[in-house]
């Protein structure tokens, strides 16, 4: 089955949906998104948005609070155009009707989170992606030239691999024509063919063992753009929440929002006693490779499985009505958070690196954009910076929209490029067999390549990870194609990238932090 459109876009979260509202009214729309059109890291991205909105804040204290947690790798420039953007494009989001939260004077009631200098971050109680999602969703369902295709699976970009030309990282000119796409409902792969194709898939958190991400966070657009021969930069800076929910046997792991510690909560050993002033005097409040590292660290020397965040000497009542979600859910395990402590453990949250992308959010590939969580743009530089995220996406989808709106006149179809081949007739003779490769890859990452690393233990990764690559390689070539196979086959790919990035930074830097020590 063949299908065409003016601009593709993989993905449904704020960075897809926003651009596809821009792009609309110059041609077609496809929208394919793996799962429901509402699952996305957006949807759960509770803290907020950040942007400089009123006098007492300037554009230069968010700039500089963005280099700095960078740690000296931020593209300044990169970092000089988002912030500055923040105003309009936040603006922009209201129009589309996300409502955030606004004090008794009609203010926008905005918090602070760890490294920010000042209150700047606009929320929606603790749920502020959802609705955001929710907004852009309603919009997007009002414009005539926007499709969804909810449950269908992009499997690869088509390049002119397809069309039986050598391609390779030296190559010049690579081009993207579309995609292949699973249609999950009727089990038929589509070619389509777009003039434009914008990847805007997400993280993979599911790379690690704990991730605050929902499962579809599988790394499925990097591991596409880096096969068609992409570039990719910065992966082995991979950033963990200090402050997941310690729940065992719960996936993903429930977010304790950044924002609950701007809102005054303290981190706390088993003992009930504060420890982040060894670490940073910003304590609580310091970015968050510094707190993850203190909390990794606090748990090795004690033993422990977890710490705490103590937030019972704040008030009950606006506890609860800033973070009425982590409330109920702390409250349905058993925790009332006004008056317990809340276990809490690091958990794999956000992948800062990336399909590598100018300012215009153009990929290393022709006629392939990427934005959002899998795009690497520069902002980020070695560790984001609290709720810059989902303001990265939707600046850069005003940047990438401008530009293939531009582009769109002169881009025809590429007629050429060959039905899906379906070389593997199989089924799967053991499903055991994905989800025990699958365990193997989240234990590797976790074990060898979380928060802190040695020269051992990342090539102890990569020796092991190359069996398992050969192994689903071989599975992949005489298998059916299915969601859980190629979501393994992306796993695989993304954790080689992050490995072999880890392995070329030979200095301690932001996410990504070498100790041979103890080799």
């Amino acid at each position: 089955m063949r299908k065409r459109t003016d601009f593709l876009i993989i993905g449904s979260g704020i960075a897809g949906l926003s651009y596809a509202l821009k792009v609309a009214k110059h041609g077609k729309v496809s929208i394919i998104t793996k799962s429901d059109e509402s699952e996305s890291n957006t949807k759960y991205a509770q803290g907020g948005i950040a942007a400089v909105l009123y006098d007492t804040d300037s554009y230069e204290k968010h700039i500089q609070d963005t280099l700095i947690a960078g740690d000296g790798i931020c593209d300044e420039e990169v970092v000089r155009m988002v912030i500055t953007e923040s105003t309009a494009r936040v603006n922009e989001l209201i129009e589309w009707g996300a409502n955030f939260d606004k004090n008794e004077s009609g203010e926008f009631d905005l918090a602070k989170e760890g490294g920010h200098s000042e209150h700047r971050i606009l929320h929606h109680k603790d749920i502020t992606g959802y609705e955001i999602e929710r907004a852009l969703l309603q919009a997007v369902h009002k414009h005539p030239n926007i499709e969804i295709l909810d449950h269908h699976f992009a499997i690869d970009i088509l390049t002119q691999h397809h069309l039986g030309k050598e391609v390779n990282s030296r190559t010049p000119n690579i081009e993207c024509f579309g995609a292949y796409v699973l249609d999950l409902k009727t089990n038929k792969i589509i070619t389509i063919l777009a003039k434009t194709t914008l990847m805007a898939s997400g993280g993979a958190g599911h790379v690690y063992s704990t991730t605050t991400n929902p499962t579809i966070a599988t790394g499925d657009g990097v591991s596409m753009v880096y096969r068609a021969k992409g570039k990719v930069e910065g992966m082995e800076f991979y950033q963990f929440h200090p402050t997941s929910l310690y729940n065992p046997g719960e996936s993903p792991s429930f977010l304790i929002s950044e924002a609950v510690r701007g809102f005054g909560g303290i981190l706390k050993t088993i003992e009930g006693k504060e420890f982040m002033h060894k670490y940073d005097n910003r304590k609580s409040l310091a970015p968050r490779d510094i707190v993850a590292r203190a909390i990794d660290n606090e748990m090795k020397i004690s033993g422990n499985d977890f710490m705490y965040l103590d937030c019972t000497h704040l008030n009950k009542q606006a506890l609860i009505d800033h973070f009425p979600n982590i409330y109920k859910k702390c409250l349905s395990i058993g925790i009332d958070i006004t008056k317990d402590f809340i276990p809490v453990v690091p958990a794999a949250h956000y992948m800062c690196g990336g399909i590598k992308v100018d300012k215009q959010g153009k990929s290393s590939i022709n006629k392939l954009y990427a934005i959002g969580e899998c795009s690497h743009t520069g902002l980020h530089g070695a560790n984001r910076l609290a709720s810059n995220s989902l303001l990265e996406a939707i600046v850069y989808s005003h940047q990438a929209a401008m530009n293939a709106i531009q582009q769109l006149p002169s881009i025809g179809y590429c007629e050429q490029i060959p039905e899906w081949n379906a070389e593997g007739t199989n089924h799967p003779e053991e499903m055991i067999l994905l989800t025990q490769s699958l365990r193997e890859v989240q234990s590797i990452m976790t074990n060898y390549v979380g928060i802190v690393r040695s020269d051992i233990r990342l090539k102890r990764a990569l020796d092991r990870l190359n069996i398992l690559y050969n192994e689903n390689e071989a599975l992949y070539l005489k298998t059916t194609i299915s969601p859980k196979l190629c979501e393994l086959r992306n796993l695989i790919n993304v954790a080689y990238i992050i490995i072999k990035h880890a392995i070329a930074r030979k200095e301690s830097r932001g996410l990504h932090y070498i100790n041979n020590i103890n080799n």
